[in-house]
């Protein structure tokens, strides 16, 4: 699970070796990839400290911030000038587990270790302080020193992950769901109030705990015997394969009919859901579940991704055009981790929820699930001339759809060269998504640069040309094998030619909807469908916010993303 984070480089090595000779990977070796990262929350924070030139954001909740004036430099042949340029600035901050709200014009993002930001452009970020950064000891005491504290996990401040932010229109209350992190699954999310987004906070109560280790934690603390009954057993929550899960990355969220849910979980036992009570914001308990194998647990809620030690953590949930979609980070989040984010759908809010293959996210074995090609893999880490740096482990996403109908898609990534000489340095990111004609969503290549699709399509001088084309293999990812560095995709070169053709390393067709900028390519036996769209790419020019305009393309095909560039 993801944030017990060791930073494991030489053990991870191993762990490699040992996936890539044989697959499938036992429950011991599992857990143990889980207990190193416990430590690497506070590697992370000296990391951010360096970075930022701050205090540590575990304390403070100031995640860097940083100019593209400064940190980029020219990279490109500037020598044709009748090529379209743009001025594109981003001001960076460094976020981890980006939760996005947005309120009155701005857009607000929340993260682990009290580090929050906010934008009215999704390009220029600065950071804040709310209360909870000076007042978190009294608003999450209570459960962290009756339930969650031991003497190998003593501070409360780096322990606060991953908090979600929805302002629930009947309490007329903006709510503040956070997990507190105890060792072994022993953890609880608890929600705070607040009348405005930026607080002040308060208290509001615990949710759902996990853990439920009768040798070191007291259960009678927890709301498990109000739930189950009296005397209940609770053995199978040390199931690692059923049941024995992390409360933590919280996700609420209204459905199409205005109840309230959350779905929440890492690793291990998977990501559940329950129902929340509208008018209070806390645990709906008139609403019960029934224990049925792989698909609910009378404690947890309704079963919706992972099982049987498989990775998968934050977990995410928009609606748009009747599907529900699935968001959820794959692998270990340090750089060469696998961190990756993957895509499911469902036409219910409980699901069941599956790929574009089909697939069930639900698993029903044991595996290293990064081998399997299961979820639609938004973006791999690739090499190509649009990019200015490679990007690795981009994960624990949130999305925003707007009222107008584009859909944000907001995380953080670390980056395969570090940043300022800090190998696991980590920066917010914000891509498009757009819906291709089968209702599956694709991201836009490059970063969010104000851009905005053509709805009525592109034309023909604009459409063919000559591309770069990576496919995101869903079972590669950035390592470091000793010396060696794989994983990282590198393109081939293809021609969209106006007779429909395609041709170069690659041959196929491909053909356009008119008046939309849908499109469809087919190559290698493969068809794809998805968008054209015409942005910045991500490589600098005359100056270090200036950038090219092109034609770009993002695809989906047999459950795999492809992306072309000019």
């Amino acid at each position: 699970m993801k944030k017990n984070r060791k930073l494991w480089a030489s053990v991870l090595v191993a762990a490699i070796i040992t996936s890539l000779a044989g697959g499938c990977q036992s429950r011991e070796q599992t857990e143990s990839g889980e207990s190193m990262r416990t430590e690497a929350d506070n590697a992370q924070t000296q990391e951010n400290t360096a970075l930022a030139g701050t205090e540590a954001a575990a304390d403070t909740g100031e995640g860097e911030r940083e100019s593209s004036a400064v940190s980029d430099t020219q990279t490109a042949d500037a020598s044709n000038e009748e090529e379209e340029m743009t001025e594109v600035s981003y001001s960076r901050v460094s976020v981890h587990d980006p939760s996005v709200v947005y309120d009155n014009g701005t857009y607000y993002i929340f993260g682990s270790h009290m580090a929050w930001a906010k934008s009215t452009d999704l390009m220029n970020w600065e950071t804040f302080t709310m209360n909870i950064n000076s007042d978190y000891a009294k608003l999450f005491g209570k459960e962290w020193d009756s339930y969650c504290k031991t003497n190998s996990n003593p501070n409360l401040n780096g322990n606060l992950w991953a908090p979600d932010v929805i302002y629930n229109p009947n309490m007329g209350k903006y709510c503040f769901y956070m997990s507190v992190n105890g060792d072994d699954g022993n953890s609880v999310i608890v929600m705070l109030t607040a009348d405005q987004i930026e607080g002040p906070y308060e208290y509001g109560g615990p949710i759902v705990y996990s853990g439920f280790n009768t040798g070191s934690h007291d259960v009678a603390l927890t709301d498990v015997y109000q739930v189950l009954g009296e005397g209940s057993d609770i053995t199978r929550y040390q199931n690692t394969t059923n049941t024995k899960l992390n409360c933590i990355d919280p996700n609420v969220l209204f459905d199409k009919d205005g109840s309230l849910w959350m779905v929440y979980g890492s690793w291990f036992g998977g990501l559940y859901m329950l129902k929340l009570d509208e008018n209070t914001g806390l645990r709906d308990y008139t609403t019960t579940y029934e224990t049925t194998a792989n698909q609910s647990d009378a404690y947890y809620g309704y079963k919706i991704h992972g099982g049987f030690g498989v990775s998968g953590e934050g977990p995410y949930i928009i609606e748009k055009d009747g599907y529900y979609y699935l968001f959820v980070s794959y692998g270990g989040l340090v750089a060469d981790g696998g961190y990756q984010m993957r895509v499911f759908r469902s036409d219910k809010i409980t699901g069941p929820y599956v790929d574009q293959a089909g697939n069930n996210a639900v698993y029903t074995k044991q595996c290293n699930d990064l081998f399997e090609p299961i979820g639609v893999r938004l973006m791999g880490s690739y090499d190509w001339t649009g990019n200015r740096e490679i990007r690795v482990a981009q994960g624990h996403n949130s999305a925003y759809v707007t009222e107008d109908g584009k859909i944000y898609l907001i995380y953080h990534s670390r980056f395969a060269e570090g940043k300022n000489g800090i190998p696991e340095a980590h920066e917010v990111r914000v891509q498009q998504l757009f819906v291709n004609e089968d209702g599956w969503l694709v991201a836009a290549p490059y970063e969010y640069a104000g851009e905005k699709i053509s709805e009525t399509g592109y034309t023909m001088e604009e459409m063919c040309g000559n591309y770069e084309f990576v496919v995101h293999n869903p079972t590669t990812y950035y390592q470091k094998v000793g010396k060696a560095v794989v994983g990282v995709m590198q393109p081939a070169k293809i021609t969209l030619n106006e007779d429909g053709s395609v041709s170069g390393d690659l041959s196929g067709n491909w053909t356009y909807e008119e008046g939309t900028p849908n499109m469809t390519i087919t190559v290698d036996n493969v068809t794809y469908k998805g968008v054209f769209l015409k942005m910045p790419s991500e490589q600098l020019y005359f100056n270090p916010n200036q950038r090219k305009v092109v034609m770009t393309f993002s695809v989906l095909g047999e459950n795999v993303t492809a992306w072309g560039s000019k």
